[in-house]
């Protein structure tokens, strides 16, 4: 195992990396020479001094690799992004000395735009793209490149920091190319992968190699790690981030997100059932717009209702759990992505036409969606825990290097509540609710706003001990 000093050393946004595992090149560099060999001494005279026809070089000449990147070049995208950053410089105790010389304060921070760039790709033809959350985190501004030059302004539609994933949505002219969702569960190690990015700016570089290992886990500072990831000697740099890795058959396997910065041949992606899974919750209509719909779909490659809520929009529309959606106000719903894709476009004033089937007959239904309000995370946290919460304050958010936009500060614990039973104290960072990593009260209003009374609930916290911070994991039982 690594030391934590070496596993400091990764960089999040790219990949160094190289060539194809060296024994396969042989193995293959052997077998060409074989068969020009074979070639040379066949008795077939009339073949010496002939040149191959164009056509035939071509054919010769193309690979899996050509094929792949040809297929895929059009859903690949360049994303270049704007933010603005605010650093606080050192005044060496000479403010007053500056106030009383030019009659001015002393200018301690200073503000700038720093400019970054990464990867994506299409996955809805709607214009769709899934990219890195540290691509586009904090962002003000984010344009999206083809590889035939256009070029379009990006919105964030769902960041999830804590998988680094991000979906962003373009309004395209016409319907995207997309590429194709492959499964991470069959990968083999030593199968070959391609890579398609933006590394350093040079735009759609491919490169190819091999998956080097599976089921990696990386630790980048305190409480940030990534889990079960691909390990991959494709040759990944910065810029590659957000990018897709491919299989040979040109199916998506993962999403590259890290580097190895003190090393070459070793970069990671984020595994495309991974991705499958956290999409559903990512571009939950419900928790973007703050609306009820009351409908869960899944199955993969068909939208199968997999819940409906009771006396929801969707269990009054006389939607039932097995009914396989087939189409939204006409748009065919062939995945169960395509069905929050279709969701998210459309106008949640209006009723929504859903066709669907159900034993073997298609059928027609409205659904009305319902507007919510939105939750209070502070109030949800003092109520079920007895938590009051605060943003960390910058101080020790400096001090200990923290992830920006993650945590938040324990400024009261409650006598006898939940959180004071399980020994929390103020100081403390909450850190993570469930799988999620909290990222601020809005953020924690919707993680908790369907914890009932007496629910348990998984949740970490950071405490200062010393000049270390430690993660904290337990059970907490919500009260209510």
């Amino acid at each position: 195992m690594r030391s934590k000093a070496g596993l400091r050393r990764l960089v999040v946004g790219g990949t160094s990396v190289g060539r194809s595992g060296y024994k396969s090149m042989q193995n293959m560099r052997l077998q060409y020479l074989a068969t020009v060999s074979t070639v040379l001494l066949a008795p077939v005279m009339p073949l010496v001094g002939q040149t191959p026809h164009p056509d035939d070089r071509s054919a010769a000449r193309r690979t899996p690799v050509v094929d792949v990147f040809e297929a895929n070049r059009g859903a690949v995208v360049n994303i270049s992004s704007t933010s603005v950053v605010t650093v606080e410089r050192p005044t060496f105790g000479l403010e007053s000395l500056f106030d009383e010389i030019f009659d001015m304060p002393f200018n301690r921070r200073r503000t700038f735009k720093s400019n970054t760039v990464g990867s994506g790709f299409v996955l809805h033809p709607s214009g769709y793209i899934v990219t890195n959350a540290h691509v586009v985190s904090r962002t003000t501004e984010r344009k999206v490149t083809f590889a035939d030059g256009r070029e379009y302004d990006a919105d964030i539609v769902a960041i999830d920091p804590g998988h680094d994933l991000a979906v962003l949505k373009i309004d395209a002219d016409r319907p995207l190319p997309t590429v194709t969702l492959g499964r991470s569960d069959d990968i083999m190690i030593g199968e070959t992968v391609i890579a398609i990015g933006n590394p350093f700016g040079y735009q759609h570089t491919v490169t190819a190699g091999v998956v080097s290992a599976l089921d990696r886990t990386l630790e980048f500072g305190r409480g940030f790690d990534y889990q079960g990831l691909i390990q991959t000697d494709a040759s990944i740099n910065p810029g590659n981030s957000g990018g897709p890795l491919l299989n040979a058959v040109g199916e998506l396997i993962g999403v590259n997100t890290a580097i190895r910065g003190d090393a070459q041949n070793i970069g990671f992606a984020i595994p495309v059932n991974r991705l499958r899974e956290l999409l559903p919750q990512m571009l939950d209509l419900e928790h973007l717009a703050r609306v009820q719909v009351g409908l869960r779909v899944g199955g993969g490659e068909r939208a199968v209702v997999s819940e409906v809520v009771p006396g929801s929009p969707a269990d009054q529309a006389g939607l039932r759990t097995g009914d396989v959606i087939t189409a939204l106000h006409g748009t065919r719903i062939a995945r169960d992505i395509d069905y929050y894709f279709a969701l998210l476009d459309t106008q949640v004033s209006r009723p929504v036409r859903v066709t669907f089937e159900r034993e073997g007959a298609s059928r027609q239904t409205e659904l009305s969606i319902k507007m919510m309000p939105k939750p209070d995370g502070k109030k949800l946290a003092l109520s079920l825990f007895g938590l009051e919460l605060e943003p960390p304050p910058a101080a020790l958010s400096r001090r200990f290097q923290l992830r920006l936009g993650r945590g938040l500060w324990v400024a009261r614990v409650e006598k006898s509540s939940p959180a004071d039973e399980l020994g929390m104290k103020p100081g403390d960072i909450l850190w993570m609710v469930g799988r999620y990593y909290v990222t601020d009260l809005d953020q924690l209003g919707q993680l908790l706003e369907r914890v009932r009374g007496g629910e348990q609930v998984e949740i970490s916290w950071l405490r200062e001990t010393g000049s270390r911070l430690y993660q904290i994991q337990a059970t907490i039982v919500a009260r209510g």
